[in-house]
């Protein structure tokens, strides 16, 4: 009897069936997490791109016009989406015309009411909703809700005051 159990422990021992099975539970956790995490890093950056290029697009469009306001608003809906009649779903979920601020300032750095030397486009109040809450799965109050910031700066390109 002795002998018998004795066996079957030795060979319990060299039986590596399901042992793939096991590698794959603790492995597979690990996979899943770093696999989220590129995924959000990779929505997040492709966000930030499309806003800055938005904002790129908006203040070449603002920094070859008259400066009197009225072209502030065609410039946000350029940023938000895609065109300056405001047409159309916004080019990032979310986003509105509220989350674009543009400034513009004089030689010294100032906002005026004069003669602008500098245009800025700047995204504002908005966040990157994350589709894994990866700070949850972590058991801890940690949030991937990201501020997106991107600000883009161009010279004013008329040098004289245009007849408006």
């Amino acid at each position: 009897m002795r002998r018998t159990l004795l066996r079957k422990v030795i060979s319990f021992k060299r039986d590596d069936r399901g042992l793939q099975l096991v590698e794959l539970a603790i492995a597979l956790p690990v996979l899943v997490l770093l696999f989220a995490a590129a995924a959000e890093f990779g929505r997040y950056f492709q966000e930030y791109t499309t806003l800055a290029k938005g904002s790129r697009v908006s203040a070449r469009y603002l920094a070859t016009r008259c400066f009197n306001g009225a072209d502030d608003l065609p410039a946000k809906n350029l940023v938000v989406y895609g065109n300056t009649a405001g047409t159309g779903s916004p080019i990032v979920n979310g986003l509105d015309t509220a989350n674009v601020d543009i400034q513009w300032s004089n030689a010294a750095g100032t906002p005026t009411a004069g003669f602008p030397t500098t245009v800025t486009v700047k995204i504002i109040n908005f966040n990157h909703t994350p589709l894994f809450n990866l700070g949850q799965l972590m058991g801890n109050s940690l949030s991937l809700n990201i501020a997106v910031k991107p600000s883009v700066t161009m010279r004013y390109l008329l040098t004289q005051a245009p007849s408006c």
